[in-house]
């Protein structure tokens, strides 16, 4: 662990927010500098290299495969609720937006009425 962070982890124990706030931020600050730099050296390269735009992104890919396992295991953890398994099946599930909604209201003896939402101005 870096000197900072120690400190940073040092000051929070004593609850000396301030400091390790001020500690955190400054960390923080040059993490994100990092990547900007980065980044700028990236499009120079593009630019006056003729370097290739690197087409794939940084997020994490995820194939096929493992996209469907992890959906197995979405509906093991889910039994008897039924899941849409492509986004055609997604779609269907979509409700339209409705002008006339109702809200279930319990009453004093816990019993349970429909009421509409009062009509607006």
């Amino acid at each position: 662990m870096s000197e900072d962070t120690q400190t940073m982890i040092q000051h929070a124990l004593d609850q000396d927010w301030n400091k390790a706030n001020k500690i955190f931020g400054d960390m923080m600050s040059a993490k994100v500098q990092d990547v900007l730099d980065q980044e700028k050296i990236r499009l120079a390269d593009q630019i006056y290299n003729g370097a290739e735009e690197e087409i794939e992104d940084e997020v994490e890919e995820i194939d096929d495969e493992q996209l469907e396992l992890e959906l197995d295991d979405e509906t093991d953890d889910q039994e008897g609720q039924e899941e849409p398994t492509s986004l055609e099946d997604a779609d269907q599930g979509i409700q339209e937006p409705s002008d006339n909604v109702q809200v279930e209201v319990d009453d004093e003896d816990g019993e349970r009425q429909e009421d509409p939402l009062p009509e607006e101005s």
